[in-house]
This record gives structure tokens, C-alpha cells and sequence, in this order.
């Protein structure tokens, strides 16, 4: 058993030592992951060669779709609106509300990337804010970190509560049971990570000493929110609604107790936004260069579950077809009208039509968005064939079967760190519940503990994955011009994982008294 979970740890040791140490791009790294986990898979794990062959088959054709058409259609949206002049418009309104990076970064990473991430997920919560903080100044790696600390925990409900609804449906547990436990476990890491964002973006504990109430007030927005939507809507909101209450919350709580800014804190504007500085916002204008990122609500939105007439229709509009040639092989769908990336795309070029982009623009800024995201592209593809390879021939679920026996009934201390290995291999937390949801169950069986406290830490402990994930971290130096330089934001972030499934442990081990209060 020590063996196989030794073995099944080389992709992903390989990954660590190369990303953080050798300092190799992820796009060369993770090809070379992917050939150990073949090899693996053929030599150890005797898995036939066909059955390997279509379960990195089907990893790269979910990398391609919806994953890559998604963060495409998020990086053109951002690219477009620079192109057309309404990014520095926007920034213009943003920095109205504050001149304060710490706030900057609550109402941008943390509030409208959180709202990204509940409405569309696959990296656009990663990728949108983080661009707008670079186009405000900011610093390129500093915003790529800050903006995947902030996507952890709205992760749980990501892409409409894809993540907690999936596991729910293996499990056989009721969506808003589990959603509630969910954002119980989660509810002290989403009230602390506005505190931590803004030692981050001031550089140390001393920024807090101005700031520490609105970051409180735009924590405690989020939680409580998320928690009242959870136990009485279910898990297709809680992020949406709750990053919206703190927003509200934070603008407000900036005009109310920050009025002066700090020296060290204040925002340089970039030349575009100071030349838009020198222009007044009619309201038509402002709702104009907000257009895309209206659409994109109103779309997703529109086309959610929680439309079921127009649901129905467009999600009907699929085909599914076998790929994985193994047992247990189920069919992969495509989703031709529902999927996110095609509803963004479509709100991008309606809102670059509404802001006055030709089609020859918009031909040139896709054209330069391919170029952008082509390293990016190889990476995501390599790292889900990888993880797909592991999944089908078993190396996955050996490295959870190690830590079950190894830890015993001290398992909930490392539930939650078995999500997160989920999320790191498949950048994807629902794939990490697709992998660990019935071991946790299992597991909470053999230990004596209730099945849906280990589900709901397999959720849990899935968010802190999202910060060092290969794949989030590729689609963040995408959307920031970091390209290459990979290893350096793993390194940076990897403290802030390490920070995170710690405490993520303590709440799965001390925290089940919490049950009392769920459904």
C-alpha cells in the first residue's frame, strides 16, 4: 500500500519539484507529468493501453470543453472592453469608490471575482479580476496571487454550486443539507480571507490597523449570506448572493470609515484610467462599458437552473458520446448552448457591438486572446489527461486508501487535504468530489463519524486546492501576462494553501458539534 501511494504521488511530486523548485513553466512541466502517469498507469497499474489512451482522451477534450472555451470567452470579454476604452472607464468607477489597493482588492478579487466564480467558475474568477487589477497598476504576480487566495473558498459554490451539487447527487444526501453544512465548515475562512487579503495588499499586519473593519464587514457579508441562502435556497446561489451582499457591503463600509487614504496605500492609475479621469460618466456610458459583464450575469443566470423553461430548452441541445473505453465509463456530453463559455462569448460581442467594436476589432482581439492562451491551452490539456489517467486506473483512490489507514479516526483531520489533492491534480473542485465524494462516505462509515460531515470537508478542504492548482495558476499568468513564470506565484501561494487545509483540518476534526445547526 506504502508503494502504490509513493507511486501514485510522482505525477504529482514531479509537479511540485519542477513548478516550484526547477522553476519550469507549467506548460513544459505538465506534459512530462502526464507521460509519468501513463507510464504508471501501463507499467504498475497493468492498465490496458486503450483504456489509457481514452482517459487522457477525455481529459484533454474536457480541457478543450467547456474548460478552455470558457476562460477563451473571459480573457476576449476583458481584452475587447481594453480595446474599446471601457476598461479605463471602468477602472475610473472603481477607483471612485476607493483609492485604497486593500479595498480595491476586497470589492475586485474577493467581492466581483467570488461573484465570477458563483456565476461561471473554470478559471473566469481567476482571470477577469485579476486583469482589471493589473489594468488599475497593479502589480501583475501580486494580482495573480491575491485573486486565487480570494477564489478558494467561493469555489464550494462554484459554476451554480456545480461542486456541491455533484457531490450531494453521489453521496444520495439532499443539495441544500449539504450546501448548509458546507458553508457551516466554511464560514470562519470566509470571514478571515478579506483580513488576510488586505496584510497581502498592504504588505504586512500594520494595514490592518485602518482597514481591519471594512474587511471584517465584507467577510462577515459574505458569510452570513452564503449561509442564509444555503440552508433556504440550496447550492446554486450562495456565492453569487453572498459576494454581491459584499460588495454592497464594502463600497459602503469605504465611503463610511475610509474616507482618507493612507499614502502607502493609495492606487497609481495607469495613463488610460487618468485620461478617463478627465471625462464625466454619463449613467448610459457607464452601463455601456459595463454591458459585458451584465450580459454575462444576465445570461448565466438566464440559462441556470434556476430558469427551468430556458434551461431545458438550451441544455437539451447536447451530444453525448462515450470516450473512456474502460468499465464504468459513462458519456461525456457537450453542451452546446448552456455551456458558460458560449454565453460569455456571446455577451462579449453584444457588449462590444454596444460599445462600438467593428468586426475586424473583434477578429484581431480573439486573434491575439488564441495567441495569448496557447501555453495555457497545452497546460490545461496535459494536466487533465494526467489526472483522468490516475482517476480510471486507480492511482488517485490508492492515495486516499494510504492516508484512510494510516490516520484512522483521526481521518477528518486529512479529509479535507484529500479534496484539495483532488482540486491540485483536476484543477476542479467538482472533479475532486467526483473522485473522493463516496471514499469520504465510506470512510465516515468505518470511523463511526456522520457521512455528510466528511462530504461536506471533501468539499471543504477542495476551495484550498484551487490555490496552488496547475491549472488556475496557468489561467491566472494567462490573464496577466505571467506566462513562464508559474513556479514563482506556487511558491508564493503555496504558504497560503499550507494555512488554509491546516485550519480546514482543525474544522473537520473539532467542528462537528456545527451538524446541530444544519437541516
Amino acid at each position: 500500500m506504502f508503494l502504490k501511494f509513493i507511486l501514485a504521488l510522482l505525477p504529482i511530486l514531479w509537479l511540485v519539484f519542477f513548478l516550484c523548485y526547477l522553476k519550469m513553466p507549467a506548460y513544459k512541466a505538465c506534459p512530462l507529468a502526464l507521460v509519468i502517469a501513463i507510464l504508471l498507469a501501463l507499467v504498475y497499474w497493468k492498465a490496458p493501453a486503450i483504456e489509457v489512451f481514452t482517459a487522457g482522451l477525455e481529459g484533454v477534450v474536457m480541457a478543450l470543453w467547456p474548460i478552455a472555451i470558457v476562460i477563451i470567452a473571459a480573457i476576449f470579454t476583458y481584452n475587447l472592453t481594453v480595446k474599446t476604452g471601457a476598461m479605463a472607464k471602468i477602472q475610473k468607477m472603481l477607483t471612485s469608490v476607493s483609492n485604497d489597493k486593500r479595498v480595491l482588492v476586497l470589492i475586485i478579487a474577493w467581492g466581483f471575482g467570488g461573484f465570477m466564480e458563483g456565476m461561471a467558475g473554470f478559471g473566469t474568477s481567476v482571470a477577469i479580476p485579476a486583469s482589471i487589477l493589473c489594468g488599475l497598476g497593479f502589480n501583475p504576480i501580486f494580482a495573480t496571487v491575491v485573486c486565487l487566495v480570494s477564489n478558494a473558498t467561493p469555489t464550494a459554490f462554484g459554476s451554480i454550486g456545480i461542486p456541491t451539487v455533484t457531490v450531494a447527487s453521489i453521496t444520495g444526501y439532499d443539495p441544500i443539507t449539504t450546501a448548509t453544512v458546507v458553508s457551516l465548515q466554511l464560514f470562519i475562512m470566509v470571514v478571515f480571507t478579506p483580513l488576510l487579503l488586505v496584510v497581502i495588499a498592504g504588505g504586512g499586519l500594520k494595514s490592518l490597523k485602518t482597514s481591519w473593519h471594512i474587511a471584517l464587514i465584507s467577510g462577515l457579508g459574505f458569510a452570513i449570506m452564503q449561509l442564509i441562502t444555503s440552508r433556504f435556497i440550496g447550492a446554486e446561489l450562495p456565492a453569487v448572493t453572498g459576494s454581491v451582499a459584499s460588495m454592497v457591503l464594502t463600497v459602503l463600509a469605504a465611503k463610511i470609515l475610509c474616507k482618507n487614504t493612507p499614502e502607502e496605500y493609495k492606487v497609481v492609475p495607469t495613463e488610460e484610467a487618468q485620461a478617463a479621469d478627465q471625462e464625466h460618466l454619463s449613467l448610459r456610458e457607464a452601463l455601456r462599458a459595463w454591458a459585458p459583464f451584465i450580459l454575462i450575469f444576465v445570461f448565466l443566470l438566464t440559462v441556470s437552473k434556476l430558469v427551468p423553461p430556458v434551461y431545458e430548452v438550451l441544455s437539451a441541445v447536447k451530444t453525448s458520446i462515450i470516450i473512456y473505453a474502460g468499465e464504468g465509463a459513462s458519456p461525456y456530453t457537450f453542451s452546446w448552448l448552456s455551456t458558460p463559455g458560449v454565453l460569455i462569448l456571446i455577451a462579449a460581442v453584444i457588449g462590444g457591438l454596444l460599445q462600438k467594436a467593428s468586426g475586424s476589432d473583434m477578429l484581431t482581439v480573439m486573434g491575439q486572446t488564441l495567441k495569448q492562451m496557447s501555453k495555457t491551452i497545452i497546460t490545461l490539456m496535459t494536466i487533465l489527461a494526467a489526472a483522468k489517467v490516475m482517476g480510471y486506473s486507480g492511482m488517485t483512490r490508492d492515495i486516499a486508501a494510504f492516508l484512510v489507514a494510516v490516520t484512522g479516526t483521526a481521518f477528518p483531520l486529512v479529509a479535507p487535504l484529500i479534496g484539495s489533492i483532488g482540486t491540485f491534480v483536476t484543477g476542479s473542485a467538482t472533479s475532486s468530489s467526483v473522485l473522493f465524494g463516496a471514499l469520504q462516505a465510506e470512510t465516515a462509515r468505518a470511523i463511526g463519524v456522520q457521512e455528510i460531515w466528511l462530504i461536506a470537508a471533501n468539499t471543504m478542504g477542495s476551495t484550498a486546492g484551487k490555490i496552488i492548482s496547475p491549472q488556475n495558476i496557468s489561467v491566472a499568468t494567462a490573464a496577466t501576462g505571467n506566462t513562464g513564470k508559474e513556479s514563482e506565484i506556487l511558491r508564493t501561494t503555496f504558504k497560503y494553501y499550507l494555512l488554509y487545509i491546516v485550519i480546514y483540518g482543525l474544522i473537520a476534526f473539532f467542528g462537528m458539534g456545527l451538524l446541530a445547526f444544519a437541516p
